[in-house]
């Protein structure tokens, strides 16, 4: 960002193009909306292709700007050629939100029953998954002048919440990662932030969670509702834009107050 503060324009998505990996279910289509709506060239890049191609036929639809580009974030030819194609059809890339990940198909349980398969796969995705996508984003915001780059992580790693040890491990990583890549990358103005989701109601979630395990989950927050994916919109879109400008290897904890830091 540029001396001083405009702040008619500070905030703004607007003519930004934005990868949003998983950009086509869960949270992430919830990204993949707002940020259209807010002006901003979205890409979205999931491996679930059918639902991610909705999504964008129905942003273009009401007049956004999206392109569906189905990947693998663990194959790294995949990957590439999705950056390449975003870069083409729109110019460049200025933001990256990592949202991909593996959870909701993982059977809660102890940590001693994960197979070493399971292991590598859930590591594959949220961890490898990143590193990929930064790999394959970083010319193109290079040669932009700067980017934003927002890894989505987990409240969980503050508790160490039990029961999907391999995803919680996985989280907690992330963070890592976003603390070293951002002083790998200051130079080329280049910001890379993370935000800490609480227990949030997205469809997926509600799709592979009880009733049972659902109840109760508002106990100890400051705010005693359900989080919704759109309570997360906010603090992603402000860490995409320039009034983020200044801020790098950070963690945004947003769960309604349960954890504090």
């Amino acid at each position: 960002m540029a001396e001083g503060f405009d702040a008619r324009t500070a905030y703004s998505v607007a003519g930004k193009v934005v990868i949003v990996t998983g950009g086509g279910t869960g949270i992430g289509k919830v990204y993949s909306r707002r940020l259209a709506e807010a002006g901003a060239k979205v890409v979205l890049a999931d491996i679930a292709g059918e639902a991610s191609n909705d999504v964008a036929a129905t942003i273009r639809e009401a007049g956004g700007e999206a392109l569906s580009v189905p990947t693998d974030v663990t194959d790294p030819a995949a990957v590439q050629a999705m950056a390449d194609q975003a870069a083409q059809a729109f110019g460049g890339i200025d933001g990256l939100i990592n949202n991909a990940s593996m959870m909701s198909v993982l059977p809660r349980g102890d940590w001693f029953e994960i197979s070493p398969e399971r292991w590598d796969a859930v590591m594959a995705v949220n961890l490898k998954g990143i590193f990929l996508c930064c790999r394959a984003v970083y010319p193109y915001m290079k040669r932009r002048g700067g980017g934003r780059i927002v890894n989505i992580s987990s409240s969980r790693i503050w508790e160490g919440n039990p029961n999907r040890l391999d995803y919680t491990t996985s989280k907690a990583g992330v963070v890592g990662l976003t603390r070293a890549l951002a002083r790998e990358v200051g130079d080329d103005r280049i910001g890379v932030n993370a935000v800490t989701p609480g227990f949030t109601l997205s469809e997926t979630q509600l799709s592979s969670s009880s009733s049972n395990y659902l109840g109760g989950k508002d106990e100890g927050k400051c705010f005693k509702r359900p989080q919704y994916p759109d309570d997360l919109v906010g603090t992603v879109m402000f860490l995409l834009s320039d009034a983020s400008g200044y801020m790098t290897g950070q963690t945004i904890n947003v769960d309604g107050g349960t954890y504090m830091h």
